[in-house]
């Protein structure tokens, strides 16, 4: 096991991936690193020796100065490095990279859709337009599966349960209609079931008219139901859901270029070894799916603000940076509306795990997302029209991250994690944990085993992950969709009359 990785080339320092002790020496790329004080596992060391003022880069992004002179193999931490945010220090690294070397004839079986989309599922989604309605779609679900109990034509029933949909006013409200109607649009739906109540703000004719707009109405595979216009919405639902699952009885796979992939990337409290295991591996599938055409989304903005110099510099034309540059403006405004700081610091658990400035929680943010250039930049609620990296705003919470990304026609979601967390979106979530304790643990949370770098080389293990999600992606069920497991959280933004 390497004692000590180097992220990035230009990088001046390196991650411990195991606690060392004091006067250990090291070998790092052919040179002997004796060790100045202990590190813990995930904190860097200096390679060389630094003066008081010097640049610290890390992913090849500089993360911050030095305050005090720094021996190579010393300690960097909060105690001799500060942040360079809001001063004339802070400097824009190239992360761009040549992805050749990552283009691939490999293809996924997914199913072409009408519309000219790929799904990787044939779902049934039952969309409620307010949340007061809910409890009724598990009846009619438990009706359909008692006649179905494979689920019939569909790989999944996913319910998208919300709170909201009534009482909402303005901007707040038409975000929770466009967000129900991105779902419903989805490629990963085969059928579409959309149950309203009648009184509700979220009026079925308003949904119906924003679905037609956006793409236009599939009567064989959208159906809609006010259930205060029926004398008995069960029966009534039944016969619908009957005829989306005779209109999907003949969906099939066919093979599919990876071009056709949109993957959503999230870390969910990433732990000190997640920058060189499953975030390492989250970058190298981004790298595999954007070099061959494909989408990858990156969100989280808070989380990003501090790297929002380097993430203008890898946009791929000034259109895209004034777009980035409008994502984490329209952020801003939002947080400072509630007097909030949008830039995301380190706190107490990211410090001891080597995280010591905003800027670094930014670039170890940004690793998963890997070298591509960003093509485009997307506010809340919209989809991803061009290939490449693109930059979705989003608040940097989990579920409403994730139900963002699936929202804008990522087909799953792909997520690095330090802890085990069951929650999911509606699409299939992979959870790759960032430690082989967590994945043999949380055994039927955790869907790969990110650890596994740290005892095998680098690429065999990345092979390994870029295979699964293509056979994830060509139906092999994720442990959320095993057991069931699917969610929706809309950004909130406004107040409730």
């Amino acid at each position: 096991m390497e004692k000590l990785v180097i992220l990035n080339g230009s990088d001046n320092v390196a991650v411990a991936t195991t606690d060392l002790t004091a006067e250990d020496t090291i070998d790092v790329n052919g040179s002997q690193l004796k060790l100045v004080n202990d590190v813990p596992a995930g904190n860097k060391l200096a390679l060389r020796n630094l003066s008081a003022g010097a640049n610290i880069v890390k992913l090849g992004q500089v993360i911050g100065h030095l305050t005090a002179d720094v021996r190579a193999g010393q300690l960097v931490n909060e105690d001799n490095l500060a942040s360079s945010l809001n001063s004339d220090r802070q400097s824009v690294m190239n992360m761009n990279l040549d992805l050749a070397d990552y283009i691939s004839k490999k293809t996924f079986m997914g199913y072409r859709r009408k519309s000219g989309k790929v799904g990787i599922r044939n779902d049934l989604f039952i969309v409620p337009t307010v949340g007061c309605i809910t409890p009724l779609m598990d009846v009619m679900v438990q009706q359909f599966k008692a006649a179905h109990p494979d689920n019939g034509s569909f790989d999944n029933i996913v319910l998208l349960k919300h709170p909201y949909g009534c009482s909402q006013l303005g901007e707040d409200f038409e975000q929770t209609r466009q967000i129900l109607c991105d779902a419903a649009l989805h490629p990963n739906a085969g059928g579409v079931f959309v149950f309203g109540l009648g009184c509700e703000n979220n009026q079925m004719a308003g949904m119906k008219e924003t679905i037609d707009q956006m793409a236009g109405i599939d009567p064989h595979r959208m159906k809609f139901l006010v259930a205060q216009e029926v004398k008995d919405e069960f029966a009534n639902a039944q016969q619908m859901l009957e005829e989306l699952n005779e209109a999907a009885a003949n969906d099939h796979r066919e093979p599919v270029p990876l071009s056709e992939l949109k993957v959503g990337l999230q870390s969910v409290k990433p732990d000190a070894l997640a920058p060189v295991t499953a975030d390492r591996l989250l970058a190298n599938l981004a790298d595999t799916i954007n070099a061959n055409g494909g989408s990858t989304v990156l969100t989280g903005v808070p989380e990003l603000a501090a790297a929002q110099g380097n993430l203008l510099a890898r946009s791929n034309d000034r259109e895209t940076a004034e777009k980035v540059a409008d994502v984490f403006d329209h952020m801003q405004h939002y947080y400072g509306e509630f007097d909030q700081e949008l830039v995301k610091k380190p706190g107490a658990k990211d410090k001891a795990n080597g995280v010591t400035t905003a800027e670094e929680l930014a670039a170890n943010a940004t690793q998963k997302a890997g070298h591509a250039l960003i093509t485009d930049a997307l506010r809340y609620g919209h989809k991803v029209t061009k290939a490449g990296l693109n930059l979705l705003e989003a608040p940097d919470n989990d579920l409403i991250d994730s139900s963002a990304e699936a929202a804008a026609d990522c087909q799953m979601v792909v997520v690095s994690t330090g802890v085990a967390t069951p929650y999911a979106s509606f699409v299939p979530s992979i959870k790759v944990a960032t430690n082989s304790e967590l994945a043999t643990k949380k055994q039927l949370w955790i869907d790969f085993d990110g650890g596994k770098v740290l005892t095998k080389p680098f690429a065999e293990v990345a092979a390994e992950f870029i295979d699964y999600i293509i056979a994830v992606a060509s139906g092999t069920a994720t442990n959320n969709e095993k057991a069931g497991l699917h969610g929706l959280a809309i950004f909130k933004i406004g107040v409730t009359e």
